[in-house]
């Protein structure tokens, strides 16, 4: 046992020493290459199968390890078709891909280039075009997307890549406008799609006055980290949900402090965040995880 040790260490030891410079820096691209590919697929249907891709190939590993030979003959014969079953599963992926790589917009698949001020811009316009949709009993549904990304929402409607404008927003949910009825989803500060579908909430206790809007908003605040800003066409109230939570009839200044709060928490200083706390402010008071308080 100690032999074989030694012997194995002798021959990392060996290999370590033919490493070059240029070794170094191919590793990291395609470490890089993978990661950026990675995060592409994550939020779609892909991820899953790219963690049961992994899960396979340990398992064929496993069996080669511990002479499991009827296992890993098996499951070596699949790896053989393995190629075009992923060019297969993986086609809408791939085609992303390639269209990222021939348009101009290359160098974005790499670098993000989010910034704190259009965040803050994007909220400033957002609380102002809630302000004047309230008054005039306009509804709205606009999503906050965070760290869990929601490109298949986003291909369920109209897919955009506009700076968040107040003149845009109401424009996009005036009653006359094709994507009116459908949800917002802005991303980095830039509405990225209009129109969307959104999954309605499962949650049998919430009060029997909330429409439609509003059940999407919640369903879309259960099954992702995303911030939800509702205004309600029946009563003009601005309301926020987070993690299933709602919190209706919210002020302007609030609404801000709301989103500000949870978009830019590393902008918000200790006593704001205790003043503007998420957990006081969409504490729930009844069934369903929502405060129906004025």
């Amino acid at each position: 046992m100690n032999t074989n040790f030694a012997e194995l260490t002798a021959w990392i030891g060996r290999y370590l020493l033919t490493i070059q410079l240029t070794d170094v820096l191919d590793i990291g691209i395609m470490a890089f290459v993978l990661y950026k590919v990675f995060t592409l697929v994550q939020s779609t249907k892909a991820a899953s199968l790219l963690k049961g891709l992994f899960i396979f190939l340990g398992v064929l590993v496993a069996s080669y390890l511990f002479h499991l030979n009827g296992i890993y003959y098996l499951l070596s014969r699949m790896v053989e078709w393995g190629v075009l079953a992923l060019i297969i599963l993986f086609q809408p992926e791939l085609r992303k891909v390639l269209e990222k790589v021939g348009s101009r917009r290359f160098t974005a698949f790499f670098i993000h280039t989010e910034t704190a001020s259009a965040m803050e811009q994007a909220i400033r316009q957002t609380v102002l075009a809630c302000t004047e949709m309230s008054q005039s009993r306009t509804g709205a549904l606009i999503v906050y997307e965070r760290e869990i990304l929601l490109d298949d929402i986003i291909r369920s409607g109209t897919v955009l890549d506009a700076a968040v404008s107040s003149e845009l927003l109401k424009n996009i949910f005036f009653v006359k406008a094709p994507m009116h009825d459908g949800a917002v989803i802005v991303r980095k500060g830039r509405i990225m799609g209009a129109g969307c579908m959104l999954p309605l909430s499962k949650n049998i206790n919430l009060s029997r006055d909330l429409g439609m809007r509003h059940r999407a908003g919640i369903g879309m605040s259960e099954n992702s980290d995303a911030v939800v800003v509702i205004v309600s066409e029946e009563t003009g109230s601005i309301s926020v949900t987070i993690g299933g939570m709602l919190k209706r009839h919210l002020k302007p200044e609030t609404l801000e402090n709301i989103l500000r709060n949870e978009l830019l928490p590393q902008e918000v200083d200790e006593a704001d965040k205790q003043k503007f706390s998420l957990l006081s402010l969409l504490r729930p008071k009844g069934n369903g995880g929502e405060d129906n308080d004025a």
